[in-house]
């Protein structure tokens, strides 16, 4: 898969993503606002987990966020849900640090929910961002999501019992009747 951002792309993994993934993915700041299953320090070992498992799903729901000359410089990914959630889908990304505030991640957010919502026929594509992660809130909100609540002590990061926010994005069609 591959989606055409101008100076960004969003692409499959591949086996030669293995170093900048291991570069990109070591910094604190980025392990900090993500679930425990991305480790830090982040090695090649690692790298080369991730990308086999990414080579592996089906359907693929993992992506490389990538320069336009093909380095990879994040990823994005979203997690279907089985049965009565199965119009639902989690999504969850991080960019290197080096690439931050220049709008690549509510590029890629956008045209990863887009091809979720198409190819899985969602209805809903939703996040939970940490309560002290204004960076994601803001990301979120420019792709068209929308603040729906806060998750008073829903997660565990370092110790610390900490809030999360969930962000949803509903197809047009989406009833909030009850």
């Amino acid at each position: 898969m591959n989606i055409d951002l101008g100076a960004w792309q969003v692409r499959s993994w591949r086996l030669d993503d293995e170093v900048a993934l291991a570069r990109h993915a070591n910094n604190r700041k980025i392990w900090r606002n993500l679930r425990d299953g991305f480790p830090h320090p982040y090695t090649r070992e690692d790298a080369r987990r991730f990308i086999a498992y990414a080579l592996s799903q089906n359907p693929e729901t993992v992506f490389c966020i990538a320069t336009a000359e093909g380095e990879a410089i994040g990823g994005i990914g979203f997690r279907l849900h089985e049965d009565v959630e199965r119009i639902s889908a989690e999504i969850g990304y991080w960019l290197a640090e080096d690439y931050w505030g220049r709008g690549i991640t509510t590029a890629a957010l956008r045209a990863i929910t887009d091809y979720a919502m198409r190819k899985h026929d969602l209805r809903r594509v939703y996040a939970v961002p940490f309560a002290w992660n204004e960076a994601s809130f803001r990301v979120l909100e420019k792709a068209g999501f929308v603040c729906e609540g806060r998750m008073c002590c829903s997660a565990l990061k370092e110790g610390q019992v900490i809030d999360q926010l969930l962000y949803a994005f509903t197809r047009e069609d989406c009833s909030h009747s009850t």
